[in-house]
């Protein structure tokens, strides 16, 4: 994209992650964040007021220059230090084991190849940490699912490669994870856009 595309992409995202139906699926999962945290995909920072005082530092990472300014301005509303990284997910600029948790939201569905990225989230936390998530995907209906594979070819181009067709947990299960909470289920709104997994994934046998 052009420096006009991205801009207006970038705004365009802002506005549409701002739809008060999301608040209750990203404060539950922010919610629940503690220790030093690494929000993967922050965006234009809609979650960073959110993190409580559990959370002693947020890495916010993004590969858009843009989305990253715009979150800049954001963190004023944060009550913990946000530290920003331009960088992409399958590749982590960062030591093992660092991370007490993990946090995305809306993220997996746009990142080119999501086992990568959550073979990165595995290798920088630290053992017992944890990874919060929350994911439109994939539905179980049939009918639904079908759709939702029709449109993603077309759909992806248009909103910056996110897929509706991706099954979160089985993902994160082929990483290498263990799930131990998930809740699915359809968010108001078209079906083929609105089925949503949210929960939490750690090291097996943490």
């Amino acid at each position: 994209m052009g420096a006009v595309a991205n801009w207006l992409f970038s705004h365009l995202l802002d506005f549409a992650m701002r739809n008060r139906a999301l608040d209750r699926y990203r404060r539950a999962t922010v919610g629940a964040a503690s220790g030093v945290v690494l929000e993967i995909g922050v965006g234009s920072g809609l979650n960073l007021g959110l993190y409580g005082r559990d959370v002693d530092q947020v890495y916010a990472l993004d590969p858009s220059a843009e989305l990253l300014a715009m979150a800049r301005r954001r963190a004023a509303q944060a009550a913990v230090p946000v530290s920003f990284v331009r960088a992409s997910g399958e590749r982590l600029p960062f030591f093992d084991a660092v991370f007490d948790t993990v946090v995305m939201t809306w993220t997996l569905c746009s990142v080119r190849d999501p086992i990568s990225a959550l073979r990165e989230m595995r290798r920088v936390l630290k053992p017992g940490g944890q990874v919060l998530f929350v994911e439109h995907g994939l539905s179980p209906e049939p009918g639904v699912a079908c759709w939702q594979r029709r449109l993603t070819p077309c759909w992806s181009r248009l909103s910056g490669d996110c897929h509706l067709d991706r099954k979160t947990d089985d993902l994160i299960r082929a990483a290498g994870f263990e799930i131990r909470a998930l809740e699915t289920g359809y968010m108001q709104g078209p079906k083929p856009w609105t089925y949503m997994y949210q929960g939490a994934s750690q090291e097996p046998g943490t």
